[in-house]
């Protein structure tokens, strides 16, 4: 009972594709079988896959029973409705504000790794090793692809773009490093926060805390342009998006979604 009451990692940020007009709730693409469903209430109820947790901190000690990060939740929600409204002065302190930051960049890599983490639970759970084994195994694999990621991401100079003219798409792995994706490659992350609001990191060249968190009214995606598109071809499980008619043109972009 405990684990179907537990929510979702990535439900703070899905909040913001709730559709509230008529009917309340979440749009969505399943690719469990490729059909286009609507998800009533508030609770993202379609997002509901187990989360592997790994602590990133190299020094931190791994705790088994830990579900995931220590997010300040009443924070991150005034900081993710304040980017979705436009309106940075109801998002909190600039103190608030970089933490909100922070709790964004874990869950972003909470979701990222899940692919990488449930393929090496499987491949341990193949040898001849007991439970605790198998699980200080797939924390070692993971910490070695992502902890350097995040060690680097604490000093990026990240910046809300809000009042996005096309809606953004979000799916269960919503964290895009433009510094591997694309070719040329892009210097930056990204993590949409709503349909019309999107945390960009930039490498900021300091050794240091990075300065606080910039807020943008962005009128086009620039060099981010494609940010729907890569988040359409790297989704696993779900996309979110606010029209069937997004969702409809994401099916027909997808080979494997093909019936």
């Amino acid at each position: 009972m405990a684990g179907q009451d537990r929510l979702h990692p990535l439900r703070p940020l899905l909040k913001n594709w709730i559709w509230e007009h008529g009917r309340i709730g979440t749009r969505y693409l399943d690719f469990a079988d490729g059909e286009i469903k609507f998800d009533e209430g508030k609770k993202s109820h379609f997002a509901s896959e187990e989360y592997i947790y790994v602590p990133l901190d190299k020094q931190a000690a791994d705790d088994p029973s830990a579900h995931g990060p220590a997010i300040q939740e009443a924070g991150l929600a005034r900081f993710l409705k304040a980017a979705q409204l436009g309106k940075p002065e109801e998002a909190g302190s600039a103190a608030e504000v970089s933490r909100a930051v922070e709790d964004c960049l874990e869950l972003g890599l909470f979701s990222a790794y899940q692919s990488a983490a449930r393929e090496a639970l499987a491949r341990y759970a193949q040898e001849a090793m007991f439970d605790d084994e198998i699980r200080a195994a797939v924390v070692d694999d993971i910490r070695r692809l992502y902890s350097d990621a995040r060690e680097q991401l604490a000093l990026y100079d990240f910046s809300v773009l809000y009042g996005l003219p096309t809606p953004l798409l979000i799916s269960d792995a919503p964290f895009i490093d433009w510094r591997v994706r694309t070719s040329p490659a892009l210097p930056f992350v990204s993590l949409p926060l709503g349909p019309y609001c999107l945390l960009v990191g930039a490498a900021s060249g300091r050794k240091s805390r990075a300065a606080p968190v910039v807020w943008k009214a962005a009128a086009a995606m620039g060099p981010l342009k494609d940010h729907n598109r890569q988040i359409t071809e790297h989704a696993r499980l779900w996309l979110v998006a606010t029209t069937d008619d997004q969702l409809i043109a994401c099916k027909a972009a997808l080979p494997r979604l093909a019936t």
